[in-house]
């Protein structure tokens, strides 16, 4: 299995990390071969396995299930899970019992959505050994705030998410996942912060890119803009997969 310091040693290296969305053994035991270096237990299964409009239906109990049937597909992987939308808001105390919940089901690290308000929570849990990746930029469990468009384009709001990752870092994350914001931010970001940065629809420059497993295999009917369809032209899944790698990993995905 790898652990944390093994993973931050490879971005110290300078090397991309790919990181892909996985929801089941099968995959899990493919992407794992393929050399994805993180499998995301994300909610994201709540629109690409339950058929949601939204990932706010997810369920705590659900992410357990997905994330012990990775663990059992993908036994040496490294495996982050979601806390889903309800299970950790409320306070530090319900989001440590939450993340308990995850790492005994397999995973070695949750994340958590939003900014310095969840400072209070990173930093309990990364107290009490759960690693932490936070995320910002388009929160998926606030869409209904939100919607789903991209997030921080003014300067005001470029600023808010300096801050924010900013605070969480010192509240210990280990990681940051940046969602569909300005390249530009995003190469600010990872700039001025001294943890691996994971991007999603947030340009070329951060230590990691991440996607939905269904966008890069066509499965998707309106993929995002910044998905690719790693299928195309590929013998078959594992050969899609490990393009994708291959294509994070030389710097050719996403394109600047």
């Amino acid at each position: 299995m790898m652990f944390l310091p093994q993973l931050l040693a490879k971005t110290a290296q300078g090397e991309k990390l790919a990181v892909l969305t996985c929801y089941d053994a099968s995959f899990a035991r493919i992407l794992a071969r393929a050399g994805v270096d993180i499998l995301l237990v994300g909610d994201s299964l709540g629109m690409t396995v339950q058929g949601h409009d939204t990932t706010l239906a997810v369920s705590l109990d659900q992410m357990v299930y997905h994330t012990e049937a990775v663990a059992r597909g993908a036994d040496k992987a490294f495996i982050m899970a979601d806390l889903p939308f309800g299970s950790y808001q409320e306070s530090p105390q319900q989001a440590f019992a939450s993340a308990v919940r995850l790492l005994s089901a397999g995973a070695n690290m949750v994340k958590l959505e939003g900014g310095a308000v969840m400072c209070d929570t990173v930093a309990f849990l990364v107290a009490r050994g759960v690693p932490v990746c936070a995320h910002l930029g388009l929160l998926p469990q606030s869409v209904n705030a939100s919607g789903y468009r991209m997030q921080a384009k003014d300067e005001a709001g470029a600023r808010q998410l300096l801050d924010d990752a900013l605070a969480l870092q010192a509240a210990g994350a280990q990681m940051l996942l940046l969602e569909a914001i300005p390249a530009a931010l995003a190469r600010k970001a990872s700039e001025q912060l001294s943890i691996p940065t994971i991007g999603i629809g947030a340009g070329p420059d951060c230590s990691a890119q991440v996607l939905v497993l269904h966008d890069i295999l066509g499965l998707t009917e309106q993929p995002p803009s910044f998905a690719k369809n790693f299928m195309l032209g590929a013998a078959g899944i594992e050969a899609a997969v490990r393009a994708y790698v291959e294509a994070v990993k030389a710097g050719e995905f996403p394109v600047a």
